[in-house]
């Protein structure tokens, strides 16, 4: 199953790949890694998303251990996989579910179009898989198709859906269903939230009544509170880590899309930028297609590097 993964993963990232690896090939056939070499590297990597803080990054080790040696094409690659494991492996972190935590509460938020309602139905589908009970909560209320999608995934989950009123008020719907979760035994509590930005103030307010509301009933709730990035923005995802965390205390990442992204290498930056937990990726539509983030593997898939 990992590597029909990893295969996926790689077919995934195959055009931010190819982005990179045709820069690398052209940039270095076989030459001394110099300032020259070097300055086009950094403007490739930054031109992959990666951004400059990574760029600066990695270019400051290949000066440490290369400059002024013979490269190849392969060396680069299996050398910048290394180097963005490095980066990687701090953040790429499982969800561990408390099950002292009963219900375990995950408060998902995110952008509308990130995938973030389909990646409740995906992850609710997992946790099916591992024997626990999951309930979902529509808590975007004011958006119609958002209810109608948890709902189809709490069909096929066979978990169930708490639903309100349209326009109800997603804190109380919250409440109720963590009252309704203690009731029913369940295991994972998974509450959609709006995604609306173009009224940031309200959209934080909401989120923190949300908050505030549910630990009248359990103060240690929410357990995760779990931003869904679509990487297919690129540089944009840094934005929105940075205005999410200035409204709720974030507690991890999930990054979806990256099978249609040429722009994947921002992964990279966000671990750089802000040391959050990547929790899982997805490449696809399916429900096994969200899965653990694996640094080494993405790297790899990511630069092309040929594995040993």
């Amino acid at each position: 199953m990992a590597l029909g993964f990893f295969s996926r993963l790689k077919a995934g990232l195959s055009r931010s790949t190819q982005k990179l690896t045709t820069g690398i090939a052209d940039t270095f056939t076989k030459r001394k890694l110099d300032d020259e070499a070097l300055e086009e590297l950094e403007e490739l990597l930054i031109a992959a998303d990666l951004g400059p803080a990574v760029a600066a990054r990695v270019i400051k080790a290949f000066r440490r251990t290369r400059f002024g040696k013979d490269v190849t094409d392969p060396e680069i690659r299996t050398s910048l996989a290394e180097e963005i494991a490095e980066i990687l492996t701090p953040v790429a972190k499982p969800l561990a579910i408390d099950r002292s935590r009963k219900p375990f509460v995950i408060l998902m938020v995110g952008v509308n179009g990130t995938g973030k309602t389909t990646t409740i139905g995906k992850l609710a589908q997992s946790y099916v898989e591992a024997g626990l009970k999951p309930m979902l909560v529509a808590g975007d209320t004011f958006r119609a198709a958002a209810v109608e999608q948890l709902q189809i995934w709490g069909e096929r989950t066979r978990a169930p859906v708490v639903t309100g009123a349209p326009a109800a008020d997603p804190a109380g719907l919250a409440f109720d269903a963590l009252a309704r979760a203690e009731r029913d035994g369940t295991d994972i509590l998974l509450i959609d939230t709006a995604g609306r930005l173009h009224n940031k103030a309200a959209l934080m307010e909401e989120l923190r009544k949300i908050i505030r509301v549910i630990r009248k009933r359990d103060e240690t709730a929410p357990h995760a509170v779990l931003l869904t990035l679509d990487a297919t923005t690129g540089q944009n995802a840094l934005a929105q880590v940075k205005t999410f965390k200035d409204m709720v205390d974030l507690t991890g990442l999930i990054v979806t899309k990256l099978d249609g992204s040429a722009r994947a290498g921002v992964v990279v930056a966000l671990a750089e930028a802000f040391s959050l937990p990547v929790h899982a990726v997805g490449v696809g539509e399916g429900a096994a297609d969200l899965r653990p983030f694996d640094a080494t593997e993405f790297a790899r898939a990511l630069t092309g590097a040929t594995t040993d």
